[in-house]
């Protein structure tokens, strides 16, 4: 009966860990550039009381064996790259990447990130830069004297001056990486690389794989709330299934403490 209870333990732990990540995919749906999240399970270690094949008689095997599981534990989540929808913002800085890539981010302390959200500033100095502040890689630099700004779906990045003049002043490069999942969230936005994900790869938008750039549009978030809301009604479900094998487990128990009397 005890094994009972740890068993199902295992399963209320992992459902209200499902829950968790489900509830940060549903936080995150209006996030620009998100990726929804899914969790990943595995059967624990099972009780081998009899091993299949077994002889029970002479010249005669069992057929199959008698196994016990020991439950259930949470193993990785994974994140869904899926395109997200390009919502037009009409503003000229807003970039969304249609495709496979990445964008390069350079910390103050000289670390790079990587991230999908194409919100683009200009900050005092006239550099590009994130929302959060953090220059972009290659630095793109924007003249004081620039009246508007055009992205090229090649990342060439040009602008326009008082007296209508047009100059290209950089390229947004893109990198794209062998495994994308293996990347690890940083907050902000951001991703970084690990040994999981492999090296990046650095490239033009539109060639070698990777990506356009589509100007004037930022990418909404991937989280389907329809799926996300069955997947916390199935979580929550699983979870009052499991406390009720506890219960089953403890009535059981009872009554069989309950004989003697």
């Amino acid at each position: 009966m005890l094994k009972a209870f740890s068993t199902a333990a295992t399963g209320m732990a992992a459902q209200q860990m499902m829950v968790d990540v489900t509830a940060n995919n549903l936080a995150n749906v209006n996030t620009t550039g998100f990726k929804t999240s899914q969790i990943n399970f595995q059967d624990m270690l099972y009780l081998k009381m009899k091993q299949a094949g077994a002889e029970v008689a002479s010249g005669v095997n069992s057929p199959s064996g008698l196994e016990i599981g020991s439950g259930v534990r949470p193993v990785s989540t994974t994140k869904v790259f899926t395109l997200g929808e390009l919502q037009n913002t009409g503003r000229s800085l807003d970039i969304a990447i249609s495709g496979d890539g990445f964008i390069q981010v350079i910390l103050p302390n000289g670390e790079t990130r990587y991230t999908r959200d194409g919100s683009l500033q200009v900050n005092a100095t006239g550099q590009l830069v994130t929302t959060t502040g953090y220059t972009i890689e290659p630095a793109i630099t924007l003249p004081s004297t620039y009246n508007s700004v055009d992205i090229g779906k090649d990342g060439t990045v040009s602008v326009t001056d008082s007296t209508g003049a047009q100059s290209s002043v950089g390229t947004l490069q893109l990198v794209r990486f062998q495994n994308p999942t293996g990347l690890a969230d940083e907050g902000d936005n951001l991703y970084s690389q690990t040994q999981a994900s492999g090296t990046p790869t650095t490239g033009t938008p539109g060639q070698n794989g990777l990506g356009f750039i589509q100007s004037n549009s930022l990418e909404k978030s991937n989280v389907q709330m329809v799926t996300e809301l069955v997947n916390l009604i199935t979580a929550q479900r699983a979870y009052e299934i499991n406390a009720r094998a506890i219960k089953a487990g403890d009535e059981m128990l009872q009554t069989a403490t309950n004989v003697g009397r």
